[in-house]
């Protein structure tokens, strides 16, 4: 059965629509850049369209760049969270990354808590499947010794992930959250949590597309773009 064309009853062609996306999720610019951008190339959009667009294909380009691409992922894992504004309010960006920079996985949540750190271990296990972490590193917090003592409570003697709460340790992930920062600092927060977490997906994909860190993807302007029109062989 052919897969539905995720552009249909789109006024723009697809090329536009992956431009606007792939600008907007892998340079330091506002949906309002990209509108300007595109208006210097004779295409008159408005910047709410665009926020559209992120929100419908950024965790689209995520979850076909996942799955048709997934590749190796380290067995120690860096694991913290940083800040967001969202609506006003902090909020809470879990992040995992191992000890190659390559990221595992992120989520975003409106609390910072026991029940948030074992939802977003929870999620990067069952995403890495057979590469499951033999040692993850934290700070102090108490709510990660508690649900990794949760873990290894069910698993064998073997498979026992090893905690390290050395808060110095943890150099690779907080330098990895500054340069996700820097990315997000032009759009000056978030409206809603859902527009967030839809934004974030697009940035931290493409983020991963542009190191290489995909099965199949090189790194290279050109070779980005290639790889992400090759997601949609159906819209081609």
């Amino acid at each position: 059965m052919a897969r539905r064309d995720p552009f249909k009853r789109h006024r723009f062609p697809r090329e536009i629509i992956l431009l606007a996306v792939r600008w907007y999720c892998r340079y330091p610019l506002s949906c309002r850049d990209v509108r300007d951008m595109l208006a210097e190339r004779g295409v008159a959009v408005d910047a709410s369209t665009i926020n559209r667009w992120v929100r419908k294909f950024g965790p689209e380009i995520r979850r076909r760049a996942r799955t048709r691409h997934r590749s190796w992922r380290g067995l120690q894992w860096h694991v913290d969270e940083t800040y967001l504004r969202v609506g006003g309010r902090w909020r809470y960006l879990w992040r995992a990354v191992d000890q190659f920079g390559q990221l595992i996985d992120f989520r975003l949540t409106a609390r910072r808590d026991a029940k948030a750190a074992r939802a977003f271990l929870r999620q990067a296990r069952d995403t890495v499947r057979q590469y499951q972490p033999l040692t993850i590193i934290t700070d102090k917090a108490h709510s990660y010794a508690k649900v990794i003592g949760e873990i290894n409570n069910r698993l064998g003697p073997e498979d026992r992930i090893r905690h390290v709460d050395r808060k110095f340790l943890n150099n690779r992930i907080e330098s990895d959250h500054a340069a996700l920062k820097q990315r997000l600092r032009p759009m000056r927060g978030f409206q809603t949590l859902a527009g967030a977490k839809a934004a974030i997906a697009g940035i931290e994909t493409f983020r991963t597309i542009r190191k290489g860190q995909f099965a199949n993807c090189d790194t290279g302007v050109i070779n980005e773009i290639a790889f992400v029109e090759n997601l949609f062989p159906e819209a081609a």
